[in-house]
């Protein structure tokens, strides 16, 4: 295989046309909006919705190889026993630390934001709000290029921390029909039973409808590939909620000439391994690092076994590569337009403090050379689930927000619905609703 030449933009010669083609997910928007791939998705989520747990064994049958029966789609009790000798004490304490800290994240977030409160806006009017756990939730864990027990803690650690009294986990069977026994271990220590092994878009569909043995979840959330993700789309149209879009990866590393450029080379192919749809951005102001930095690419990359290698010239080659830009404030113009899932910024305290006021749109920003997206994915504690496809723009990743839900509460007293009475009733008879009227008219005698 060649050697690979990380590509090279100047972003002040690039045309407004030429900067949102290069901005624009082109490899994930042409698969996910894909006329072909959405009437096969359709035709899954269609086939469960109407046949359950059939449909699910057909479809994971036919795209992944596996033949189950009905039966055999439940996790089982043995398969959960056997999850603790199945994997060594290192991944167990790695799981346990990351379940810890992911936990402990979400449990500031509610004690600082999610809790009930109540407030007197005006003499005699009392507002509020209370929050409570959605009654089921379904999480989709992705497999197929890999098993990625690490998704199932950022998952499932918020929505157990929200309260949520009902879970339903769907991930893809290896090979053999059985499931990654970390993804199950993860589910044992999450107090998590409703582990199935499916096809992804069926499991997405099962999970939204309900089967004969799948329990049916108000909102699926997960990242995955185009077909999970379509899946999810096509889901919504029936009344499941969803949180879009949580895939395919994606990142941008702003770096400044105090960067280590075999260090920002590794960082940048981070994300860069997960898929041929992947996409991976590098951005600077110094145009010595950014070849210094594509000639550590050309190294690192050519170290990859396949299939990672393939999947990163892809998503540093046709999907992303670098932007020479005239500053940090450039940099952040690019960084916005992108809006990337994961941001890092390999850059010195100085340039970090310069920069995070210009930046609005990620899914994290990690900032400084030793917040790595490993260290974030894994063992940090902030959200990995996270918006892709630009979706940072408007949404945010998966928290314990995700799985809360906030009902408004309102106290008045009588004389404050009585100073309330007439813009009440002007605003109701202007609208045609004299029932509404009436119930303030009544009270006033």
């Amino acid at each position: 295989m060649s050697e690979f030449t990380l590509p090279l933009y100047r972003w002040n010669e690039l045309s407004q046309s030429e900067r949102d083609a290069r901005m624009h997910r082109v490899a994930t928007s042409r698969r996910m909006f894909d006329p072909e791939l959405r009437e096969g998705v359709l035709e899954i989520v269609e086939d469960v919705r109407r046949n359950g747990d059939e449909a699910v064994v057909r479809a994971t049958e036919k795209f992944d190889g596996v033949k189950l029966d009905a039966g055999g789609l439940r996790v089982s009790d043995a398969e959960f026993e056997a999850a603790d000798d199945a994997i060594t004490g290192e991944l167990k304490e790695a799981i346990d630390a990351a379940i810890e800290r992911v936990s402990r994240f979400s449990e500031h977030l509610i004690a600082a934001d999610a809790h009930d409160w109540e407030a007197e806006t005006e003499p005699g009017v009392v507002l509020g709000e209370r929050f409570s756990p959605i009654a089921s939730v379904g999480l989709s864990v992705p497999g197929g290029k890999g098993s990625f027990p690490s998704v199932l803690v950022q998952l499932g650690s918020p929505a157990k921390v929200a309260g949520v009294p009902e879970i339903v986990v769907s991930v893809p069977p290896l090979k053999d029909g059985g499931v990654d026994p970390a993804v199950t271990f993860v589910a044992k220590r999450l107090g998590i039973t409703n582990l199935f092994r499916s096809n992804g878009p069926a499991g997405v569909a099962a999970m939204a409808f309900g089967t004969e043995t799948f329990p049916q979840a108000l909102k699926v959330v997960g990242p995955g590939s185009p077909p999970v993700a379509a899946a999810q789309i096509e889901c919504q149209r029936f009344g499941t909620v969803i949180q879009m879009l949580l895939g395919p990866s994606e990142s941008l590393v702003i770096a400044d000439a105090s960067a280590d450029p075999d260090l920002v080379a590794a960082d940048i192919l981070n994300e860069a391994e997960h898929g041929k749809d992947s996409v991976s951005v590098l951005v600077a102001w110094d145009e010595d690092l950014l070849k210094a930095v594509a000639a550590a690419v050309a190294v690192r990359i050519g170290r990859l076994p396949e299939p990672r290698q393939g999947f990163a010239r892809a998503a540093l080659g046709e999907n992303g590569g670098a932007y020479l830009v005239d500053g940090p404030a450039g940099a952040a113009e690019v960084a916005d337009a992108f809006a990337a899932e994961h941001m890092q910024l390999d850059v010195s305290p100085e340039t970090a403090e310069e920069l995070l006021p210009l930046l609005h749109h990620a899914g994290e920003i990690l900032i400084g050379n030793h917040a790595t997206v490993s260290a974030a994915n894994y063992l940090l504690g902030v959200p990995a689930a996270l918006p892709t496809g630009r979706f940072a723009r408007v949404t945010s990743g998966v928290t314990v927000d995700a799985f809360l839900k906030r009902t408004s509460t309102a106290r008045v007293d009588e004389a404050a619905m009585k100073r309330l009475a007439p813009a009440v009733i002007a605003l109701a008879e202007h609208e045609g609703f004299p029932a509404h009227a009436e119930t303030i008219r009544a009270r006033l005698g």
